[in-house]
């Protein structure tokens, strides 16, 4: 049988992204593939039905990772995407507003259709230390990812989006 309908793409430096992106797995259930950026190929995209991007933002834009997998697979899935299912959850240590934009941005040019409002958990990380540590994401926000997981999963086996 093929993949689950879900691809769940996902980049992390302190774990933030990475907790956000397993709790949202957790929610999906057998209905998503949790894929980390780095191995997304352009048929990973294609087999699926919709995606949930997550990453952290580094410097007011996304991780060189997860923008090297949307270079590496931008083009080759360019007009075979059209209509599908999209969200995202940004870890951020201030606003999060830059890589949100860039991801939106890449996923108008593939007229993907954005299903939910964007999800960004700040960890308010304003020092180099505090930064670069391994971070705890409060039960609040993994709930939250664990639901849009669960609604995304729901809405793409339902034919609802």
């Amino acid at each position: 049988m093929g993949h689950p309908p879900l691809l769940i793409a996902w980049h992390s430096r302190t774990r933030t992204a990475q907790a956000l992106a397993d709790a949202a797995a957790q929610g999906a259930g057998k209905h998503a593939r949790l894929l980390d950026a780095e191995r997304v190929a352009p048929g990973d995209l294609l087999a699926a039905q919709g995606y949930l991007f997550v990453c952290p933002e580094n410097l007011a834009t996304m991780s060189g990772m997860m923008k090297e997998m949307f270079d590496r697979c931008y083009y080759p899935v360019l007009g075979k995407l059209e209509g599908r299912a999209y969200a995202t959850i940004i870890a951020a240590g201030s606003d999060g507003e830059g890589a949100q934009n860039q991801i939106d941005r890449i996923a108008k040019g593939w007229r993907l259709k954005r299903v939910a409002e964007p999800m960004i958990v700040n960890t308010q990380a304003q020092t180099p230390e505090a930064i670069l540590a391994d971070k705890t994401v409060p039960e609040d926000r993994l709930a939250e990812a664990r639901k849009l997981g669960e609604a995304l999963a729901e809405g793409l086996s339902a034919g609802i989006f």
